[in-house]
């Protein structure tokens, strides 16, 4: 069976870092992406950052409200991604999940253009 473990959620201040990380299992093969989603309370789930990693070096995608704030990375030989959020806004608010084999070539993409999900990992921003 196919799974994904996140974890690294928690409380953090604004101005603080926390690192996510999402461990896979279950793949016989690479995966040709990974990619990380927010729902923030009374929101739908919406992506915050992608990589695509069979060119090798791995193409990233971010939406824009947290460009330059979160980085995601992707260590291909372990099926592990990781996501660091630096937290600025109450907006970072949310359960992050983690989504893996997308079914485009690029991009966020929705929850529907992704195969596999993991169950989320609370992260809360206090100001």
């Amino acid at each position: 069976q196919v799974r994904l473990v996140e974890s690294g959620g928690g409380s953090a201040q604004a101005g603080g870092s926390r690192v996510l990380s999402c461990v896979t299992s279950g793949f016989t093969v690479g995966l040709n992406a990974m990619g990380w989603f927010r729902q923030e309370p009374g929101k739908a789930r919406e992506g915050v950052a992608s990589i695509y990693a069979r060119a090798g070096a791995g193409d990233t995608y971010y939406a824009d409200s947290v460009k330059d704030r979160f980085t995601i990375s992707l260590h291909t030989a372990r099926r592990t991604s990781f996501l660091q959020v630096n937290a600025r806004k109450s907006e970072d608010n949310g359960v992050y999940f983690c989504a893996a084999e997308a079914r485009r070539a690029s991009g966020l993409g929705t929850s529907a253009t992704w195969n596999f999900w993991g169950q989320g990992t609370q992260v809360n921003v206090s100001s």
